[in-house]
């Protein structure tokens, strides 16, 4: 119920706004926040106090029937809401220059004029269709969500509306089927192999070494895979592990097998490279079958540098055109060229494309590693998501354990693809790379790059 004060000839009347008090750390107490007045309008005051309770018993109506309006003092223009929550979101870099880059190019721009509390469903109806018109699917509903995030964030968060525009309702009137995945094409191993002769043709013996490291680990292209050190093949680690706990258990762990371990991917920021975890921190212990290890050690003592895979000019690969001077040849063709003196560029044979792959990204290995994992039926499915970097959702989640036998499995079962699918097959294979002279011995500073670690 509203209290009236009367002070001298002043009648001021307060009632419940609906909202309660927030804590230090933004979150609401159980202490009420109350608004006052001292006329039915400003400057106008109040002639009795029954004028004046009336007043508040309409003001706690409104705020019973959401019908209740801020203050224009204490509304907020969507484009400072916007800055205010990209300032107040934690993410990590890339996620939130991604965020960023979104609210600054679509949902700012459109909303710009609006005012949080004055959106309506209608309006919100209006923003989605205009999206979904304008771009493609994947990005209409990346910005469609950010901007439930950030209606959702206005009400719980920040107080600035009663409740969010969105309205989720069940499917009715005419029936849409629902949208579903891109079918796969079916990737034989023979393809893999063309991609990965493809890639030797244009990258020479490290491209060769990628495109198996990408089928038969699963490592994510293009950070994880940018980012593989030197310490980190199963050349050097575990027993180069910097972390002497990690080190201990990996050394007695992985005695009879060999491992790499994925840390970290890289990436720029502001157009210099840094080292990031993987994504949702999948750090993890990839063990390998023989065959790629010897790939890697055979790669490894041709150069020097402390990444495992190096650009065609031997540099790292972070900064390099990849799509476009790489992948694009490798899965799509190209023409026979002759040497060009001009550029130092030697001479090419002709590529054939890989029809299987057509329009596909490099990131389909991941995908052909699952399934080729998933094909015999008894390998355990949780070694199997661990290695891809998943967690197992629900009590599965919390109670599985990736055990040595189940890595072993995983490493027999891998080698014995290559044998009978690629070897037996009699499938073209190149040379190793000649390695560096004895006194070019890489040492031990050349294993880890030095590069900055970021958050």
């Amino acid at each position: 119920m509203p209290s009236v004060e009367t002070r001298g000839n002043s009648i001021r009347v307060k009632w419940w706004s609906g909202e309660y008090l927030l804590d230090p750390d933004g979150k609401p107490t159980k202490k009420k926040r109350y608004d006052s007045a001292s006329g039915p309008e400003p400057g106008v005051p109040f002639t009795d106090e029954d004028e004046a309770y009336a007043f508040g018993l309409d003001r706690e109506s409104d705020v019973r029937n959401r019908r209740n309006r801020r203050k224009s003092t204490d509304r907020v223009n969507m484009g400072d809401y916007c800055d205010t929550w990209l300032a107040e979101t934690s993410l990590r870099h890339q996620s939130n220059s991604t965020y960023r880059k979104r609210i600054r190019s679509v949902i700012k721009p459109y909303w710009s004029t609006w005012m949080v509390d004055e959106i309506t469903p209608i309006e919100c109806a209006t923003f989605e269709r205009h999206i979904r018109g304008k771009y493609s699917d994947n990005y209409a509903k990346a910005v469609l969500g950010q901007f439930k995030m950030l209606m959702d964030d206005a009400v719980v968060k920040y107080r600035l509306r009663d409740e969010s525009p969105i309205i989720q309702q069940k499917r009715r009137g005419k029936y849409q089927k629902k949208k579903t995945r891109r079918p796969k094409r079916a990737l034989p191993i023979t393809a893999v192999h063309q991609l990965a002769t493809n890639a030797y043709t244009v990258w020479g013996y490290a491209g060769w070494a990628y495109i198996w490291t990408i089928a038969f680990t699963g490592a994510r292209p293009p950070g994880e895979m940018y980012g593989l050190q030197r310490g980190y093949s199963s050349v050097h680690w575990p027993q180069s592990e910097p972390d002497p706990d990690v080190r201990e258990d990996a050394v007695s762990r992985y005695e009879h097998l060999k491992a790499l371990r994925i840390e970290y991917q890289t990436y720029a920021i502001d157009r210099r490279p840094v080292l990031a975890a993987p994504k949702y921190d999948s750090h993890r212990t990839l063990v390998i079958p023989p065959f790629l290890h010897e790939m890697h050690s055979a790669l490894l003592a041709s150069h020097d540098q402390p990444w495992v895979f190096l650009s065609i000019t031997g540099k790292p690969l972070l900064g390099t055109a990849f799509d476009k001077t790489y992948w694009s040849p490798i899965r799509d063709g190209a023409d026979a060229r002759p040497a060009s003196p001009q550029t130092h560029r030697p001479a090419r044979q002709e590529i054939p494309a890989v029809p299987e792959m057509a329009g596909e990204a490099i990131y389909r290995l991941r995908h052909w590693h699952k399934a080729k994992l998933d094909e015999p039926g008894d390998l355990s499915r949780v070694a199997v998501e661990a290695r891809m970097g998943h967690e197992l959702p629900g009590v599965e989640g919390v109670y599985s354990e990736v055990t040595v036998p189940m890595e072993e499995r995983i490493v027999g079962y891998l080698q014995a693809v290559w044998e009978k699918e690629v070897v037996s097959e009699g499938l073209w294979m190149p040379s190793f790379p000649t390695p560096l002279p004895l006194d070019r011995a890489v040492g031990a500073s050349s294993l880890f790059s030095g590069l900055p670690v970021v958050d």
